[in-house]
């Protein structure tokens, strides 16, 4: 029997896991079978059930390769001395991951932002999954402190914030934009990087010295 290549397995899996995306994506991870994730994946049941063991296994590969690519990015930029701005950071790293999933859809509409919902959602059911959501997002966490203080030391971020601060509205900035293109449909990362570059650019002594205002 000829072996398999490496590279086989790796199409394989990422046939069967794309297929499962876009099915979890359109009906939900309960309402979602396994024989939905076959007919979706156009593949026998030996052949996914030589991979995953089913739907649990399934969404924690997702869930995973997801985390794993945004961490990645950062850690990327934490290496970097110092570091993108925020705007640009943000921006490219969402780009990059909306672009790797691209080629999913639902409906004519990109799957990869109504399947990060639906995994919100599951996590308030499921504690493995919230575990592992809570795991791969403290990673992302942490590297987006660790950006925060080489800002600081580079004097380039007011130093009297809590560095953890940032890093969780960072984090909660990307996962809003990722809403909104799950709600209201696709918009490219780069006018999230738009609005970051002109919060950034307002100054606190400059909204000191604004002309009062009021009604008369």
């Amino acid at each position: 029997m000829a072996r398999v290549s490496q590279a086989h397995l790796d199409a394989r899996r990422r046939q069967i896991l794309d297929g499962a995306s876009i099915c979890f994506a359109r009906n939900g991870f309960h309402a979602t079978s396994m024989q939905d994730v076959l007919k979706e994946a156009d593949l026998s049941a030996g052949a996914v059930y030589r991979y995953f063991s089913g739907k649990e296994e399934l969404i924690g590969a997702i869930v995973g390769e997801v985390l794993g690519q945004v961490h990645e990015g950062f850690e990327e930029a934490a290496r970097s001395s110092p570091p993108p701005s925020p705007d640009v950071l943000v921006a490219s790293v969402l780009t990059r991951v909306l672009a790797a999933k691209e080629s999913l859809t639902v409906d004519g509409r990109p799957a990869f932002p109504r399947l990060v919902v639906q995994v919100w959602t599951e996590t308030l059911r499921n504690d493995e999954l919230a575990a592992l959501l809570r795991e791969g997002y403290g990673a992302v966490r942490e590297t987006w402190t660790r950006i925060t203080r080489a800002y600081q030391d580079a004097g380039v971020m007011r130093a009297d914030v809590p560095p953890e601060h940032v890093a969780r509205t960072m984090m909660a900035t990307a996962m809003g934009f990722l809403a909104q293109q799950a709600l209201f449909g696709p918009t490219p990362a780069e006018i999230l990087g738009d609005g970051l570059r002109a919060l950034m650019s307002v100054r606190d002594h400059d909204l000191v010295n604004l002309p009062e205002t009021g009604s008369n």
